[in-house]
């Protein structure tokens, strides 16, 4: 592609991380839970109204955290959907329990509550949930199946910093959640994420989690003479320099989303006519969910092979691409997971769907993108 090309993301870039990552260098302290760590800490725990929030190197690290957090054992379940990325199953499957996937909503692509409960067993230990494209879940219908039997609910919200559901920021709607600032999210570090906890109980039990399994931080805050191995855990902790990246556009996560919701609305208002002609359904968000603007999919009628669509894409350079082949059907999958029930809107939207260029200060990229989409369907 030429210089002139849409790529289907550029990692968003403010100009202050660089200062903040030389101040993090002539400080000495690179390494996990420098100064850096800590504000980013402190501004998610105040943004988010968390009890406690821990920088991770990914949200894979926190994902696996999570997993950790629900006690999981060799043959429990965890009912998530299948329509996602393999690091909600990894972080299930690396404790020795079985993924049970199930399908999504026809409107959302989010996890089904209808589903999860025809999945629930006396094997079930958790549900996972998916914040797909920042859109929220139907938290309140969850919670409520997960208080019924007695399921720890854990949000897998990698898409959805700055999304709220009824109000409320999502990340907060369930006794934990894992957040990513990968360079395709809205707000990155290249790699990063966080955990954060909404059940104080949790809290000091993640701590040792994320410090290789010692109380290292007790330690430090002196309540301890000296740190020792307490429990299982691993090295999750990120780079203080990819911290002091971050903090930079945290603080600025309002003008960051905006500046993507107006893409999104853009696409949202120009692709109408042509959803109107039955060309493909546009996206759908539900009244009790205000999202991030991560992501903008259509899904293809019946009529187009999206093979054709986007090689066309490219001819005209524009860098759109499919979503999650499904976990139910992926050889992994098959060998570690089970499926509960029919999966016919996640089998029928990972064949037809399309995700369109969306980042950061795309100015008139998306008018691009547009005419691109346009000139396939006018040919």
């Amino acid at each position: 592609m030429s210089k002139n090309a849409v790529p289907f993301n550029r990692p968003t870039l403010l100009g202050g991380e660089f200062d903040n990552v030389l101040v993090a260098i002539n400080s000495g302290k690179v390494a996990g839970d420098g100064r850096f760590t800590k504000l980013c800490n402190e501004w998610l725990e105040t943004r988010l109204g968390a009890a406690k929030a821990l920088l991770t190197h990914s949200c894979t690290a926190a994902l696996e955290m999570a997993a950790l957090l629900c006690n999981l054992q060799t043959g429990d379940e965890v009912i998530m959907p299948s329509f996602t990325f393999v690091s909600t199953a990894n972080a299930v499957v690396l404790r020795g329990a079985v993924p049970v996937f199930v399908d999504v909503d026809r409107r959302s692509f989010n996890i089904d509550p209808v589903a999860i409960a025809a999945a629930i067993t006396t094997r079930t230990r958790a549900i996972f949930v998916v914040h797909y494209a920042g859109v929220p879940c139907d938290m309140d219908a969850i919670n409520a199946i997960a208080r019924a039997y007695g399921l720890k609910v854990v949000e897998d919200a990698a898409q959805a910093l700055g999304s709220t559901y009824k109000g409320r920021p999502a990340g907060t709607l369930a006794d934990m959640a894992a957040f990513s600032f990968h360079e395709t999210k809205n707000l990155n570090s290249g790699e990063g994420g966080a955990l954060v906890l909404s059940n104080p109980d949790l809290a000091e039990r993640a701590e040792i989690i994320r410090e290789k399994g010692t109380d290292r931080s007790r330690f430090l805050r002196g309540q301890v003479d000296k740190y020792t191995w307490v429990d299982v855990g691993s090295s999750y902790l990120p780079s203080d320099i990819l911290a002091a990246y971050l903090l930079t556009q945290l603080q600025d996560v309002d003008r960051i989303n905006t500046n993507r919701l107006a893409t999104w609305n853009h696409y949202h208002v120009a692709l109408a006519g042509l959803e109107a002609a039955g060309h493909f359904v546009r996206p759908q968000v539900p009244d009790y969910a205000r999202h991030n603007g991560h992501l903008y999919s259509i899904i293809l009628g019946d009529e187009v092979n999206r093979d054709d669509f986007l090689a066309a894409m490219r001819q005209n350079e524009v860098a759109a691409t499919f979503h999650y082949v499904p976990l139910h059907s992926s050889p992994a999958g098959l060998k570690y997971g089970r499926t509960a029930g029919e999966m016919t809107v996640t089998d029928r939207i990972s064949e037809r769907l399309v995700r369109l260029p969306l980042y950061f200060d795309m100015g008139h990229g998306s008018d691009r993108v547009v005419e691109a989409v346009a000139s396939y369907f006018t040919a």
